[in-house]
């Protein structure tokens, strides 16, 4: 188990990736935050760990965002323009709507929607 004194640095990741950390503990040893968890992102992953590190790329390089934004987006998944301008209207930027659909766009292949 890892304990508070084992934490060396701290990143922000997609839900799949947290699946795929899960995924390497024996369940039998898992506690019950790590089980829970476990079964949250089991559910709410969208895509795989690859394709979520793609559409983070990507996000950030083409749409600007910071890596805190572009994993919100990727945990979430919006899947119209509407539900992403609900997102991004928290972050107190105007994000064009052109960019919006270039955003979703993103999200889009990442679902294997093209």
């Amino acid at each position: 188990m890892i304990k508070l004194a084992d934490i060396v640095s701290k990143k922000v990741i997609t839900l799949p990736e947290v699946k795929d950390i899960l995924a390497r503990i024996d369940p039998d040893k898992m506690d019950q935050i790590q089980r829970w968890t476990y079964n949250y992102v089991t559910k709410f992953a969208k895509v795989s760990t690859d394709k979520a590190r793609v559409m983070k790329d990507r996000l950030m390089n083409e749409c600007g965002l910071t890596e805190e934004e572009a994993v919100e987006i990727i945990n979430i998944m919006p899947s119209s323009i509407e539900e992403l301008r609900t997102f991004t209207f928290g972050w107190k930027k105007l994000i064009l709507t052109e960019m919006l659909e270039k955003m979703l766009k993103i999200l889009n292949e990442g679902r294997g929607i093209e």
